[in-house]
């Protein structure tokens, strides 16, 4: 890509996000909620919300620790693990566990139940646990649309080298130089999965129109060697523009998310996001009627 053609821009950073404090997800994930539709909704959409829970040392237990049974409504949850381990299932019958490297992209649309626990196998060893939940909108025209389940193995994940050595790219959703990554979407999204030595200048060319986050989960990174992004910190762009460009600090772990705007009204509440209040209020009467299933004994 050639940046210093007149006609190519870059996406203007718009905010940086910052969250020190964390809260639980039931008794097993201390997350920190690094962006949330409630505030910035047309800005990152169709993502809704980004958690990132830990990184943190479990000692070992034969508890079991995580969240349990919950409905969704609306939209997809994507786990992404990078130690520890997680057990999922739900009312649909998707479900599995996934361990560092792996993904769990769960399309919740028309209604799901289902839990998420520490792996059995980790919970007894115990040790470090760190991962991000990413919940990604769904288009009206898909919010009744059938649940589904995909687990994506860390095997199944491209790798793609970035020009010069100068990291790497796991291509989880959409497309990197041509490569394409496992994860069916909705809508045109792409999720990367970087990992990039200290000391890069680093240039992604993305879409114009399109949303544009930079979420650090280790080392820093500095945009227009000003503006810093640290660990559990996540940079937005503006949609306008065609490509990012930062420079690594230290050797850093980052997730790209990208995407175009659903451009369509967002009603949410806790477990369920629509597009009116009516859906929401439906959602709920659907859910305790037992409409979304229920989890086997």
């Amino acid at each position: 890509m050639n940046v210093d053609n007149p006609g190519i821009t870059a996406k203007k950073l718009q905010r940086i996000q910052r969250n020190a404090a964390s809260h639980w997800v039931g008794n097993g994930f201390p997350v920190r909620s690094l962006f949330n539709y409630s505030e910035i909704g047309p800005q990152i959409s169709p993502f809704l919300l980004f958690d990132y829970a830990g990184p943190v040392d479990f000692p070992p237990t034969d508890d079991r620790l995580g969240v349990g049974e919950h409905p969704h409504r609306g939209f997809e949850t994507v786990t992404i693990v990078y130690s520890g381990e997680v057990e999922h299932r739900d009312s649909s019958g998707g479900g599995g566990k996934i361990g560092p490297g792996d993904v769990q992209w769960m399309t919740a649309a028309s209604g799901i139940v289902h839990e998420e626990f520490h792996g059995q196998d980790y919970a007894r060893k115990g040790g470090p646990f760190e991962m991000v939940q990413l919940w990604v909108n769904l288009p009206a025209k898909y919010k009744m649309s059938q649940p589904r389940y995909q687990s994506i193995l860390d095997c199944q994940i491209p790798a793609v080298p970035l020009p010069g050595n100068q990291g790497t790219v796991r291509v989880i959703a959409g497309e990197f130089n041509g490569v394409k990554g496992p994860a069916k979407t909705f809508s045109p999204i792409h999720v990367w999965d970087m990992r990039i030595p200290g000391g890069q200048t680093i240039t992604l060319t993305l879409t114009e129109g399109h949303s544009a986050v930079l979420a650090i989960l280790k080392g820093s990174v500095s945009i227009n060697e000003s503006n810093f992004i640290r660990e559990a910190e996540v940079a937005i762009f503006d949609q306008q523009g065609d490509y990012i460009r930062f420079n690594s600090e230290q050797d850093t772990t980052a997730l790209l998310l990208s995407g175009r705007p659903l451009d369509e009204p967002i009603a949410g509440s806790g477990p369920f996001v629509m597009n009116t209040a009516e859906e929401i209020r439906q959602a709920k009467i659907d859910y305790q009627s037992g409409k979304m299933g229920h989890l086997a004994s």
